[in-house]
């Protein structure tokens, strides 16, 4: 940084504790601090809500969040029961379906998708913009393999949640119902 070779600096996967430590070392020390934090953050994954995202406000952080889209569960092209997508993937990648598709998950990515259809959106552009509203969000770090996909991620953020469907989303999003 001091070379003008790097503008910010970030950490990826902190614990809490561990961004406020770093936080406080470059502080004290007068060094360059963290800007940003990555970590994954969507609707099915929300644990640094508790105290990551707190700690990252308290610092003036912002979030990059990787996994949009739970590894393509949160697309909008898997269904419970249905055949696998042959190019997709949780298809693919045996360890990152085993992870995501999920008797708990299914409700919530079913409940997910009629909330959106019933708005006249698809899930994947209410994952983006659920991201996208959300206030630490910086930008969000959304994997594709083809440019449609790369168009879509794009034109999903154009739904501007209200504050009402962030209530309901929450709610959606509750494990167990």
């Amino acid at each position: 940084m001091r070379a003008g070779k790097v503008r910010y600096t970030g950490c990826s996967t902190f614990a809490s504790w561990q961004l406020v430590e770093a936080q406080w070392t470059s502080r004290h020390h007068n060094l360059n601090h963290f800007v940003t934090c990555q970590d994954q953050y969507n609707l099915l994954q929300r644990g640094i809500e508790r105290e990551l995202l707190p700690a990252m406000q308290a610092y003036g952080l912002g979030l990059v969040p990787h996994t949009p889209l739970a590894a393509g569960l949160l697309s909008g092209k898997y269904q419970r029961n249905a055949p696998m997508p042959e190019t997709g993937r949780l298809t693919r990648e045996q360890n990152q379906a085993s992870r995501w598709i999920t008797d708990a998950n299914w409700p919530i990515v079913e409940r997910l998708a009629a909330f959106a259809a019933a708005r006249g959106h698809n899930l994947l552009e209410l994952a983006m913009s659920w991201l996208a509203a959300q206030p630490l969000v910086d930008s969000i770090i959304a994997g594709a393999t083809t440019p449609q996909q790369v168009e879509a991620n794009v034109k999903a953020v154009n739904w501007r949640l209200t504050a009402e469907e962030l209530t309901e989303i929450d709610k959606l999003t509750r494990r167990g119902g």
